[in-house]
């Protein structure tokens, strides 16, 4: 557990080191793709800081008021991120868009050598987390990769804008960042809906939990039948269950 959130601590503490990193590089070099990069990284140091905060106190049992307990507060930490992604990536896109028609001057050169060191250090706290075995920091590795093939696709594109210089290429970049991390906000958001809406988890199949239920020996019917996750982790089944009474064996 010690170095489970070791491990998770490292991942908030990089993220937000990198992301003033990537906005002080964006403004020497003027280029919204660095900006956008950052505010993925800051929308991440969210979710990793306030699901530490709220992993603590989801992990508290059941009590009079809360009877399944407190484990949604995890959930929280999700919806506090894609809100602040989704704000930040409008306003990203309210200024790449018409940098496309009225190109500003980027500085390749800065921006080329700003992604080998993204490319660098993300990649060497990718190996470290990535020894984690928790489910937490599986995700938080993939996160760091990804942001190694975030900074690989900027590295490229530097290099085309001093290659061809232009300076539009940035702008391309900004948009095409900008879809990557909506992409994973809504797919992460619908998740999260669906957990807040008391759907059935998408790794369920009801058809299955009724039929492997009514082949009991003894069971004659089934309704009233709902599966619902707590977390995302931990499901629950509720029904009506109709016994054939005959089929019991009693003792006194």
């Amino acid at each position: 557990m010690h170095d489970r959130e070791k491990n998770i601590k490292f991942a908030v503490i990089l993220n937000i080191g990198f992301t003033a990193f990537e906005i002080v590089g964006s403004i020497l070099t003027n280029s919204l793709a660095l900006l956008s990069d950052a505010i993925h990284d800051a929308g991440d140091s969210i979710a990793l800081t306030s699901s530490l905060v709220l992993e603590k106190k989801a992990k508290k049992g059941p009590d009079k008021i809360r009877t399944f307990g407190y484990g949604r507060l995890s959930l929280f930490s999700a919806v506090i991120s894609a809100i602040f992604l989704v704000a930040g990536s409008v306003f990203i896109l309210s200024q790449a868009i018409p940098r496309i028609l009225n190109p500003e001057h980027v500085d390749g050169f800065g921006m080329m050598w700003i992604a080998v060191i993204g490319i660098t250090i993300n990649f060497l706290a990718f190996l470290k987390v990535r020894r984690g075995q928790s489910v937490n920091e599986n995700i938080i590795s993939w996160h760091m990769l990804e942001d190694v093939l975030g900074w690989i696709a900027i590295l490229f594109g530097s290099i085309l804008i001093q290659f061809w210089d232009n300076h539009q290429i940035d702008s391309l970049l900004t948009i095409g960042i900008t879809a990557f991390i909506m992409f994973g906000v809504f797919k992460n958001l619908r998740k999260s809906i669906n957990i807040f809406l008391q759907g059935v988890p998408e790794h369920i199949d009801m058809d299955k939990v009724r039929n492997t239920i009514l082949s009991i020996k003894g069971v004659k019917n089934l309704h009233d039948v709902h599966v619902w996750s707590i977390d995302g982790e931990n499901n629950i089944f509720t029904g009506h269950i109709v016994i054939d009474t005959n089929s019991l064996k009693y003792v006194d």
